[in-house]
């Protein structure tokens, strides 16, 4: 089996031939056709994260074929822990698929923990942030996308996909909002998120890591405001959202790699050359 391995954080991922799994009891035994490239991975590359298991095959939005069960395992065809596979609904393409299962689920658990209201603002507009939108949109949000300034690129696909408005992070536009979510891994959006809220709104964490939020004066917390993270997933996510994402539909935007290459996706989405979601391609 072919993977690229983590052997120590900040290291580059090593192209080695691993032992084919077996599947244990409950586990099932998937042949991977194509894997999305999670900031998550960059966090743990970059030792972000603590205690990694090493070496570590990174990756966690795969998509493929399940080949076989381990005893006990029955609620797919054939046979990793079948607790935590979803059936994927419709005919879209592996590729187009792999970033629904995390990028996607993170973005739509944030959407739930907003709350209610009218006008969303989404600081960051990447992997997750271009498809939550699009759901966003469809339950009638009015989605305002802030990034970088001078980036029109991104802020043109945000409005592509059905954002309102999209502009420079602080722009006086943005204001009044009743719920943000912030995918960008940076605490002081959290701050301008706040700013631009209207009393009651919500600010959503959606990172998984952050830079530390600098102190604010709390007359931006008055008024009932709240902030808000998002520490995980659940079953019941991707259940909700895998069926709601076909449905919509949801039109990922790919960036695809082979294998081999999967150093310069994680330096590619360093460094924000991605547009929409990075995706390795695997075979099968």
């Amino acid at each position: 089996m072919r993977a690229m391995v983590l052997e120590a954080p900040g290291k580059p991922l090593v192209e080695q031939e691993l032992p084919e799994p077996e599947p244990a009891d409950a586990q099932i035994l998937i042949e991977v056709s194509t894997c999305g490239v999670c900031r998550t991975d960059l966090h743990i590359y970059d030792g972000e994260l603590a205690e990694p298991k090493l070496p570590l095959v990174l990756g966690h939005q795969i998509v493929g074929r399940v080949i076989g069960a381990g005893k006990g395992a029955g609620r797919f065809a054939e046979g990793a822990d079948e607790r935590f596979c979803f059936p994927v609904p419709g005919d879209t393409p592996d590729d187009h698929t792999a970033p629904l299962l995390c990028a996607g689920l993170i973005g739509y658990r944030s959407l739930r923990l907003a709350g209610k209201g009218e006008r969303l603002g989404l600081y960051g507009f990447g992997s997750s942030a271009h498809i939550v939108c699009q759901v966003a949109v469809a339950q009638g949000w009015r989605v305002y996308a802030l990034t970088r300034e001078g980036d029109t690129e991104t802020q043109e696909l945000a409005r592509s996909l059905g954002a309102e408005w999209a502009g420079a992070v602080g722009d006086p536009e943005a204001a009044d909002l009743d719920a943000a979510i912030v995918f960008a891994p940076v605490g002081d959006l959290m701050v301008e998120a706040l700013k631009a809220m209207a009393p009651g709104g919500t600010v959503v964490s959606a990172g998984i890591h952050m830079s530390d939020i600098p102190s604010f004066p709390y007359e931006l917390l008055w008024e009932e405001r709240s902030l808000r993270s998002v520490a995980n997933l659940t079953r019941r996510d991707g259940e909700e959202f895998l069926p709601l994402a076909a449905s919509v539909p949801v039109e990922t935007r790919i960036q695809v790699y082979p294998l081999e290459d999967a150093n310069r996706a994680l330096d590619d989405i360093r460094h924000g050359r991605v547009e929409g979601s990075a995706v390795l391609a695997i075979g099968g």
